[in-house]
């Protein structure tokens, strides 16, 4: 899955990446969604999960990021300030492709390991 801050824009830096990946882990335990990878650049996040049959794919997006938007918007105001206005954080749309077993997510996982994560 991949989702990419509104209009692109630049706006996450290491402390932003460390408030989605607790809010993640918090949100994605209770659901009994397993995070098999998680990392990201200025623009955007990649998450390699495993979602239980019963979960529609886009409820689970509108929940990851109504529950990161919030305490972003929250914690670092100042530091997005440049880069966004009003209370969107994402973008509206999203990616999200599916894996089977096997080479497929290990390949998966070691593309999103190559991300280079804000500092």
């Amino acid at each position: 899955m991949v989702l990419v801050v509104a209009y692109r824009r630049k706006a996450i830096s290491g402390a932003v990446i460390c408030t989605i990946q607790e809010v993640l882990h918090r949100i994605l335990d209770r659901l009994e969604v397993k995070i098999l990878e998680f990392s990201g650049e200025a623009d955007h996040v990649h998450l390699l999960i495993s979602i239980p049959p019963s979960f529609a794919v886009s409820d689970l997006v509108n929940r990851i990021k109504t529950a990161t938007s919030k305490p972003i918007r929250r914690e670092h105001a100042k530091e997005i300030a440049p880069f966004l206005w009003g209370n969107r954080f994402w973008s509206k749309s999203y990616c999200a492709i599916s894996v089977g077993d096997g080479r497929s997510i290990e390949t998966i996982k070691r593309y999103i390991q190559g991300q280079e994560m804000p500092s």
